[in-house]
């Protein structure tokens, strides 16, 4: 069993199951401070992550996708940020059957104060030193586009 060092018995390279149960901890923790934030700024998790996902244009379905729901919660979701002035919703050009969701500017600045108000999370990075956040960036860069479907 690996310790809170992250390296197995021994000083030894901690398992792939020890890399995961890290990563997932690590991800737990910041949705949680995510969705602190976002509740700040009066909106659920669900919502305030869905502003992240159309910082450019994107179709409702795509959107569903993205946040691995039904298209039928996306437009609650979409319904939610189009009354508060965050999201709006247009007919795409090709097809005016499809719906494309894209950030307002208003939008734009309530994801950037989610952002700030992320003070755990903010905390536990500025904690890295340079060459440390490189490296964080650059193991992401190689795992990330492993892990995407």
């Amino acid at each position: 069993m690996g310790s809170s060092t992250g390296t197995g018995a021994a000083g030894t390279a901690p398992s792939t199951t020890e890399l995961m149960e890290q990563i997932a901890a690590v991800g737990a923790a910041y949705f949680q401070d995510f969705a602190v934030a976002a509740a700040r700024h009066g909106l659920s998790s669900s919502q305030a992550k869905a502003l992240k996902a159309v910082l450019e244009p994107v179709p409702m379905r795509a959107l569903a996708g993205r946040l691995g729901c039904d298209a039928s919660n996306v437009t609650g979701i979409v319904d939610r940020l189009e009354a508060l002035g965050y999201a709006r919703r247009e007919a795409a050009a090709a097809d005016r059957r499809v719906k494309i969701v894209t950030i307002t500017d208003r939008g734009s600045d309530v994801l950037d104060l989610i952002r700030a108000d992320m003070t755990r999370a903010r905390a536990a990075f500025d904690s890295l030193d340079p060459d440390q956040r490189t490296a964080l960036s650059g193991l992401c860069d190689q795992v990330l586009p492993l892990l995407r479907p």
